[in-house]
C-alpha cells in the first residue's frame, strides 16, 4: 500500500543557538516513570534538510505557526485508544490525525492484538522470511486498530547480558540484527503502517538510561551498533526514535553528529526523528536534528517544543526553516503511506487466526534446544507419567514487560497444551513449585482490597505510605500487576518492583521486623485500571518447592518451566533465575534425573543445575501461541532449529563487561565501551573464554555434516560453497554459518572471526545439498579511524563454516583484494 519515496536533495541549513527553556516535571518514557532529563544546550550549527514534494510544500505554506508546532509535540488523543502518542492533524487542510503505538512484540493499545514472540525469539529463527511475516502481522494489526505509526523494531545491540530490554531486540551481532530489522520493517510497512526503528544510538542498557553518557570509539560505533540502523534506513523505514542516553558527550536526541551528520546527511534519511518519551533536552534539539518531541501528553508538560519553541521561532533565534523541515519530513511520510489520500479511513479488519499462526511458527522456529542428553527429547509414548512444574506452566509467560506488553486474543497454558498432546493414556500431574502471586501485602491501614487490588479512574494517580511486619528474615517476592497502568513498590526507601502495562515480580532480602512500604500507582490509559500488589514469603516458597519434589519422585519425566520478568526501565542484578528457581530445578533433578527444563526467559542466564538435567529447551517469551509451539517441540512434531543470537556466559563474572563498573553500569553517569568491537562472541574468541553456550549454537533432533568447502571472489565479496548433509533420521533445518577472519595488514582492532553470512537450510533425512552463501563486500571491510571511512581489509583471509561460532569444521584461506 505504500508509495514510492519522492527523492530530494539533502542540504544543511544554517541556524543559531537558542536558550533551553523549562525542565521536565515528570518523565514518563515508553510507559515507565523515569527521572527528568536535565536540559543541556545543543551545539549544532546546521540542520540537514530535505526538499519536500510539491504537495507537501504547498500544505506547509498554508499552515499557521501553531499548526506546524502541533506536529512536533505530543497532544492528548480525544478518543483515548491507549496508544503511546498522538498528533491532531489539520482538518481544514485535509491532514488527518496521526497515532503512534508501542511496541516491538505487537500492537499495544486498549484492545486485544496478536501477542507475537519476543523479537529475540524472532532473531533466533535466523529466518528473514519469518521476519517479514512477523512485520506483516504487526502492520495489519496496527492499521486495523486505528494506528498509523508503530514504535518498532528495536535494534540496539545486545552488549550487556543483564540488559532489561535484551528480549526486545535481536542480537549481539550486527549482521543478524541488520537482516532482521530490514525484513521486519519491510513487513510492517507493506501493510501501510509506518515503522520506527529505535533507539538511536547505543541504548544498550536500562540502568541510568536517561543519565548515562556512553563513551564509544568511532570504529566500535560504526562496526557494531550502527549497521542495523543503516539497514533500517536502506529498507525505507519511515521514522526513527533517538535514545535517552548521551553518546560521547551529546544526548541522543540533540546529537548533531548522529542525527544531522550520519543519519540525515551520510545515509540520506528522509523520514522523521522522534524523541523517546521524555528524552528531549532543549528547544535547540530541533536544530540538532530532532523533528518531534514525544512524551506522555496529559501527564507531562513539554517545556521545549511547545511554548518555548514558538517564542524562539518568533524572535528568530531558531529559524522557521528548521520547523518547516521537521513538518515536511512527517508530512512526507504521511503522503508516502497514503494518509493524505484517505488511507486512514480505509483500514483492514484484523486477522487473529492468521496472526496466531505466524506467532506459532516464529515460536517453533526460534526455540533453541540447548541440551538433549541421551535423546531425552522428543517425548515418546513411554513418557506417559509426566509432572509439569512451575508457575509459567499454568500461567503462560507470553511476553516481557514495559512498552512491549501486548494483550493477546488468547493464550493457552503449557499445562493444557501438553496435556492435550500427551493424550488420554498419559498421566499429567501439576505442581506450582513456586509462587510469585502470593497474597495481598499485609499493610497497616492498607489502601488495598483484601486481594491486594487498587482501582483508579483514568488519568489518576495515588501514593500511599504504610508499614509491613516481616515475620522472619529472608527473601520476599513482591509482585505488581499493572494492566493499563504503572505501579511500584518501595521498601525502606529502595524501589523493589515497578512495571507499566504488565506484571513484574522482584525479590528483596528483609530482616524480621517492621518496614516502611511506599506504593505508587498511576493510570496510563483512557479508562479506569485495577492494579494488584502482593507478596510471597519464604515459607510459601519452601512449601511449594517441597510439593514439586514430592510430585517429581512419582513420575517418569518431570518438566520444569522456568522464567524471568525482563522489562523496560531496569536491568537484572545478576544472571541467575529469579525467585529461587535455580534451587527448585536442582531439587527436582536430584529427586528425578529425567528432568527436562523449558526456559521462558528474555536473555542469557546461568545454569548451575545444567549437569543434573537431561534436556533444556529455551523458548524465550514465546507469544500467545507459545504453549502450542512448546508442546509440538517437546513431542517432536516440530524439529527444533533455532540458534542463539547471543552468547550465554558461564557466570556474570565471565562477560565482556564484567569486573569494571566504568564498562557497566557506569560511574558518575560516564560509561566507557572498553571492550571496543569485541562485543559478545568476539570477546570470547579474543580472550579464549569458554561460554556456557556459544553464539550461533542450537541442537536438533537430527544431525548435520559439512564438507567440500570452496571459496571464490564474487562482485567484490565472496561466494562460499559447501555441502550440507542431514545425517540423521528426521527432517530438519540447519543454520549454516560463515565466518571470516582478520585481515593481515590492518592496524585497527579486528575480530578473530566475524559472522559474514548464513543460510537456513531445510533437508530431508539423508539428503545432501550444495549450499552457497554470499559474503557481501561490506563484511570484508573495517572502519578506518584515521580516514573516517570504510576500507577493505585486504590480503589472505580465513573463512570458516559450521553450525556455531565454536563449531566450525570447514576452514579455508582466500585472497581479498581492494577491488
Amino acid at each position: 500500500m505504500s508509495k514510492q519515496w519522492r527523492r530530494g536533495r539533502v542540504s544543511r541549513t544554517r541556524a543559531s543557538k537558542a536558550a533551553c527553556a523549562g525542565a521536565l516535571a515528570l518523565g514518563l518514557a515508553g510507559g515507565l516513570l523515569c527521572p527528568p532529563a536535565e536540559a543541556a544546550p545543543a551545539t549544532a550549527a546546521e540542520r540537514a534538510t530535505i526538499t519536500p514534494s510539491p504537495r507537501v510544500a504547498k500544505l506547509i505554506s498554508e499552515m499557521t505557526l501553531d499548526e506546524k508546532l502541533s506536529f512536533v509535540s505530543a497532544q492528548v488523543d480525544p478518543k483515548g485508544l491507549g496508544e503511546a502518542g498522538y498528533i491532531p492533524g489539520v482538518p481544514r487542510l485535509g491532514i488527518p490525525e496521526l497515532r503512534l503505538t508501542d511496541g516491538p512484540a505487537g500492537v499495544r493499545v486498549n484492545h486485544h492484538a496478536t501477542a507475537l514472540p519476543a523479537p529475540v525469539t524472532l532473531a533466533s529463527t535466523w529466518d528473514p522470511r519469518l521476519a517479514r511475516d512477523y512485520g506483516q502481522v504487526i502492520g495489519r494489526d496496527g492499521r486495523a486498530l486505528d494506528q498509523d505509526v508503530q514504535l518498532a523494531p528495536m535494534t540496539n545491540i545486545i552488549r550487556v547480558p543483564q540488559g532489561g530490554r535484551n528480549f526486545e531486540t535481536f542480537s549481539e551481532d550486527p549482521l543478524v540484527s541488520s537482516h532482521m530489522v530490514a525484513n521486519e520493517i519491510t513487513g510492517i510497512q507493506s501493510q501501510g503502517l509506518i515503522a520506527t526503528v529505535k533507539h538511536y544510538a547505543e541504548n544498550n542498557q536500562e540502568d541510568d538510561r536517561m543519565g548515562v553518557d556512553v563513551n564509544v570509539d568511532a570504529q566500535t560505533m560504526h562496526e557494531i551498533e550502527l549497521p542495523a540502523f543503516q539497514a533500517a534506513v536502506q529498507a525505507g523505514v519511515g521514522a526513527l526514535m533517538c535514545s535517552y542516553n548521551s553518546v560521547n558527550g551529546k544526548h541522543g536526541c540533540g546529537n548533531d553528529d548522529l542525527l544531522n551528520g550520519i543519519l540525515k546527511t551520510q545515509w540520506a534519511f528522509r523520514g522523521w526523528v522522534m524523541s523517546d518519551w521524555g528524552a528531549t533536552h532543549a528547544t535547540t534539539d530541533l536544530v540538532a536534528g530532532l523533528d518531534q518531541d514525544m512524551f506522555t501528553a496529559g501527564l507531562q508538560p513539554d517545556p521545549y517544543f511547545q511554548g518555548a519553541l514558538k517564542q524562539a521561532i518568533t524572535d528568530g533565534s531558531i529559524p522557521v526553516a528548521a520547523l518547516d523541515d521537521a513538518v515536511a519530513r512527517i508530512l512526507g511520510q504521511m503522503e508516502r503511506f497514503g494518509l493524505l489520500d484517505g488511507a486512514a479511513e480505509h483500514r483492514p479488519a484484523r486477522d487473529p487466526k492468521g496472526g496466531a499462526k505466524v506467532a506459532q511458527r516464529v515460536a517453533e522456529s526460534g526455540a533453541v534446544l540447548l541440551k538433549n542428553a541421551g535423546g531425552a527429547l522428543p517425548l515418546t509414548a513411554s513418557d506417559n507419567r509426566i509432572a509439569i512444574i512451575g508457575p509459567s506452566a499454568k500461567t503462560p509467560k507470553v511476553g516481557g514487560g514495559g512498552s512491549s506488553s501486548v494483550t493477546p486474543d488468547a493464550a493457552t497454558s503449557p499445562l493444557d497444551a501438553i496435556t492435550r498432546r500427551a493424550g488420554a493414556r498419559a498421566s499429567i500431574t501439576y505442581a506450582a513449585g513456586g509462587d510469585t502471586t502470593g497474597v495481598a501485602l499485609p499493610l497497616a491501614d492498607s489502601p488495598l482490597g483484601s486481594d491486594g487490588t487498587l482501582t483508579l479512574p483514568a488519568g489518576a494517580y495515588k501514593t500511599a505510605r504504610s508499614t509491613i511486619t516481616v515475620p522472619a528474615t529472608g527473601d520476599y517476592i513482591f509482585t505488581v500487576n499493572a494492566p493499563g497502568s504503572y505501579g511500584s513498590v518501595t521498601v525502606d526507601g529502595a524501589k523493589v518492583a515497578d512495571t507499566a502495562y504488565g506484571t513484574v515480580s522482584a525479590s528483596a532480602h528483609l530482616t524480621a521486623g517492621t518496614h516502611t512500604i511506599d506504593l505508587f500507582a498511576t493510570v496510563l490509559q483512557g479508562a479506569p485500571a485495577t492494579l494488584r500488589f502482593t507478596w510471597v514469603t519464604p515459607d510459601m516458597v519452601t512449601a511449594a518447592r517441597n510439593q514439586a519434589v514430592a510430585v517429581a519422585k512419582k513420575v517418569r519425566t518431570p518438566i520444569v518451566f522456568a522464567y524471568d520478568d525482563l522489562t523496560e526501565g531496569t536491568d537484572r542484578t545478576g544472571l541467575s533465575l529469579p525467585f529461587s528457581q535455580d534451587e527448585l530445578i536442582s531439587a527436582v533433578a536430584d529427586a528425578n534425573p529425567n528432568t527436562i527444563v523449558v526456559l521462558n526467559t528474555g536473555s542469557s542466564i546461568t545454569m548451575p543445575w545444567l549437569s543434573k538435567v537431561k534436556a533444556v529447551l529455551d523458548t524465550y517469551y514465546p507469544g500467545e501461541n507459545g504453549a502450542e509451539a512448546t508442546a509440538r517441540l517437546l513431542y517432536g512434531d516440530v524439529n527444533p532449529s533455532g540458534k542463539l543470537t547471543q552468547t550465554f556466559p558461564t557466570s556474570a563474572s565471565a562477560t565482556p563487561v564484567a569486573g569494571d563498573p566504568k564498562a557497566y553500569p557506569g560511574v558518575d553517569h560516564q560509561e566507557t565501551y572498553k571492550e571496543g568491537i569485541f562485543v559478545g562472541y568476539r570477546w570470547y574468541d579474543k580472550t579464549g573464554t569458554t561460554p556456557l553456550f556459544p553464539f550461533g549454537y542450537g541442537l536438533s533432533y537430527t544431525s548435520f555434516a559439512y564438507g567440500d568447502l570452496r571459496v571464490r571472489a564474487s562482485h567484490g565479496g565472496l561466494t562460499v560453497s559447501f555441502t550440507l548433509k542431514n545425517t540423521g533420521h528426521r527432517d530438519g533445518q540447519e543454520v549454516a554459518q560463515v565466518y571470516v577472519g582478520a585481515g593481515p595488514n590492518v592496524t585497527e582492532p579486528q575480530a578473530v572471526r566475524k559472522l559474514a553470512g548464513y543460510e537456513k537450510v531445510f533437508l530431508h533425512a539423508g539428503q545432501t545439498r550444495t549450499v552457497s552463501v554470499r559474503v557481501d563486500a561490506q563484511q570484508l571491510r573495517y572502519w578506518d579511524t584515521r580516514t573516517g571511512s570504510w576500507r577493505m581489509a585486504t590480503g589472505t583471509r580465513g573463512v570458516w563454516v559450521g553450525g556455531s561460532s565454536r563449531d566450525l569444521p570447514l576452514h579455508a584461506a582466500t585472497a581479498v583484494s581492494a577491488r
